[in-house]
């Protein structure tokens, strides 16, 4: 069963370094979303390709707030989220299996 084990712990560890790069991609997009960048810089266009889609669907669930975008807040809370409880589970569960 250590393959198993060994298998859920790379899981785990490439979940957790795919989240903590979505972390940053949104923490850069939403600093970026305070100046007035060029739409046409591909840099931007990338961030806003990337984090728009998950905004949008969060978007739905919180109410505006005047010219406040909670989202990205929602967001990297999510992605604490699943941190600490998906990958750490899966750690642990590894271990067992290990």
């Amino acid at each position: 069963m250590f393959v198993m084990g060994n298998l859920l712990r790379a899981i785990a560890q490439i979940i957790n370094m795919v989240l903590n790069i979505y972390m940053w991609i949104v923490i850069i997009a939403a600093l970026i979303s305070w100046v007035n960048p060029d739409p046409y810089n591909p840099i931007v266009r990338f961030l806003y390709r990337a984090t728009e889609p998950v905004f949008q669907r969060v978007r739905r669930f919180i109410p505006p707030m005047g010219g406040i975008d909670l989202s990205p807040l929602v967001v990297l809370l999510a992605i604490y989220f699943l941190q600490y409880f998906l990958v750490t589970t899966l750690l642990q569960l590894s271990v067992r299996l290990g």
